[in-house]
């Protein structure tokens, strides 16, 4: 049976082109890695602090149960993207 990594946050699509680096600056364990076409959040580093959320200009870090419809599948790319 396979358990699913719990995403603390996910980077959702406005990160797409900006990758504005405000949410890396104040992120404390240092989880959110550059993934090319946007950053992603490492869940296994993620301490869950929040401090990402309000830092980011384009509002696009939500906690995995907040992921706004019609963007779930960055939930799914951030779990491929680190394997899990």
């Amino acid at each position: 049976m396979c358990i699913l990594s719990v995403m603390p946050h996910v980077i959702t699509s406005p990160c797409i082109g900006t990758k504005d680096q405000a949410c890396t600056e104040v992120c404390p364990v240092e989880c959110i890695y550059d993934a090319g076409e946007m950053f992603l959040i490492q869940p296994d580093e993620c301490i869950d602090c929040g401090a990402c959320v309000p830092a980011c200009p384009v509002s696009a870090i939500f906690p995995e149960e907040d992921v706004p419809a019609g963007e779930e599948e960055y939930i799914v790319k951030n779990r491929a993207f680190f394997g899990l």
